[in-house]
């Protein structure tokens, strides 16, 4: 059964992207909206783990805000997915007019410095649009660590896409990924990690909303390890086609202490910038899965996945 939902779901991922890239843009729009809709109506586990994260988020929401908030959730999190079946069919300039990022200087000065920048992103709006923004738009590649999926097929597919936008793609697990990062950024290069959700059993324990949640130490370490900057990013939709970004001021390495507290300070100043953009677009995070410590199961160190 297991090797028959793979197969299946892998399946549905080639099917995405062979079909609805051939799609005018108007009418995958109005199929996500109603795939969006059709799940948010069956209340099915990943609605019901969006409202419960969502009713930590926005705590005085009663039952009907936190249903309009998840069925905009859900709405937002098919908008994703229908933009990154396209976005090899974008052209250079539908790719520059669908981003406005905020306070671009940051990561411009900071690549100009040669320092290497590691920017740090939560599952807020389309993640991978802003990647392709960055190669497209500035013309500056990057470097990203990819979940590995089951099944491997899958993953594959992820990768072989994200590769085809101009990035390069490291596994998370099986491989030296934390090597060859520190290496692109002595380059003076720039990394791009999604890190809001820990993958792995050396996450750091973090405040986030008033309850305890693990996030990844990653950027946090690699800063120190290699003098790069730590820029936040946190992106939103609004109700153009265009969606917006900001990069919020760097995380500095602080002055003293052991290397495990320093990551850990670090790693909860960038928990606390994704906590803002996260309070102020709740209906663009993107977190169906179990993020804080009271929801996971009882000696499970890592929620349960979906595509990252």
């Amino acid at each position: 059964m297991s090797g028959a939902r793979d197969r299946m779901t892998d399946t549905l991922y080639g099917l995405g992207w062979s079909t609805v890239k051939k799609l005018p843009e108007p009418a995958a729009a109005a199929l996500g909206r109603t795939v969006a809709d059709t799940a948010w109506r069956r209340r099915g586990t990943s609605v019901l783990r969006l409202e419960s994260n969502l009713a930590r988020v926005v705590p005085d929401a009663g039952p009907e805000r936190l249903a309009a908030l998840s069925r905009a959730g859900m709405r937002s999190y098919m908008r994703y997915w229908m933009e990154s079946f396209r976005l090899p069919t974008w052209s250079a300039e539908r790719v520059r007019d669908g981003v406005e990022v905020k306070e671009l200087d940051l990561l411009k000065d900071g690549l100009a410095s040669g320092r290497g920048v590691v920017l740090a992103l939560p599952h807020l709006a389309n993640w991978d649009l802003a990647g392709v923004w960055v190669t497209r738009a500035l013309g500056v590649p990057f470097t990203t660590v990819a979940e590995r999926l089951k099944p491997e097929t899958l993953f594959d597919r992820f990768v072989a896409y994200r590769e085809g936008l101009g990035m390069e793609v490291l596994p998370h697990t099986g491989g030296s990924a934390f090597g060859t990062l520190a290496r692109r950024l002595r380059e003076g290069g720039l990394v791009c990690l999604v890190a809001d959700r820990d993958l792995s059993s050396s996450g750091v324990e973090v405040g986030f909303f008033g309850e305890r949640a693990r996030m990844p130490g990653g950027p946090a370490l690699l800063a120190q390890h290699t003098g790069a900057l730590l820029l936040p990013v946190t992106l939103w939709y609004d109700d153009s086609p265009v969606m917006r970004c900001r990069v919020h001021p760097p995380v500095d390495v602080p002055g003293t202490g052991s290397r495990a507290e320093k990551t850990s300070v670090m790693a909860q100043a960038v928990a606390d910038v994704f906590a803002t953009g996260i309070a102020e677009h709740p209906e663009d995070w993107h977190m169906l899965q179990r993020l804080w410590l009271a929801d996971l199961e009882p000696g499970r160190t890592r929620p349960g996945g979906s595509p990252q």
